[in-house]
């Protein structure tokens, strides 16, 4: 490693710590967007997780994005070391992109493989392993993320859901109370 690759890696390091520590969503929107951390970022972005991808210029964010807590996006591979230390070499590191369309939802903990396009109006399900583009209006889930519904339907649902929800705040016992009582009500009809 040359002194500028070193030079790039300590203040990469210092980045992402200085972004870990930023406490909400918001403050590490404006991170984002004043640093132009990403290739691209469009309008009203949500970023939960703590953390910054390794290679954040590979990746592309379209308008109103939401990227939920803990969500991996994976643009490179260290599989060249391994090949490099064999003698098969010599392999350099893999590097890929990201594209990420508009009005797309990630769920908690999943993983963007490099080389996938992610196309607008989609949600990709808490947990999921993205290996393939996703296509748009869709939904996917699971291991690897497969298509199980669309957009459209999933926003229904949603937006029939929160008619039904009393209180305006997640902290609020009325709305509480009735989240156990769906809950329970779920649990009985189940059995």
């Amino acid at each position: 490693m040359n002194t500028y690759e070193k030079k790039m890696l300590i203040r990469q390091m210092f980045r992402n710590l200085r972004f870990f520590c930023l406490p909400m969503a918001e403050s590490r929107r404006k991170y984002i967007v004043k640093h132009q951390v990403f290739a691209s970022c469009g309008e009203n972005l949500f970023w939960q997780p703590r953390k910054l991808p390794s290679d954040p210029k590979c990746i592309r964010l379209g308008n109103n994005v939401v990227v939920a807590a803990d969500v991996t996006f994976i643009n490179h591979d260290v599989i060249y070391l391994l090949i490099n230390r064999m003698g098969k070499g010599p392999c350099k590191e893999h590097l890929g992109c990201i594209d990420v369309g508009d009005n797309v939802f990630i769920g908690l903990g999943s993983k963007i493989m490099d080389g996938v396009r992610i196309g607008p109006n989609a949600i990709i399900a808490a947990g999921s392993v993205v290996t393939k583009d996703v296509p748009a209006g869709s939904v996917v889930a699971g291991v690897p993320a497969k298509v199980i519904g669309s957009f459209d339907a999933t926003v229904e649902k949603q937006l029939a859901a929160s008619a039904e929800t009393r209180g305006d705040s997640r902290f609020s016992e009325e709305r509480i109370r009735d989240a156990w009582a769906r809950f329970e009500n779920n649990a009985r009809s189940s059995m």
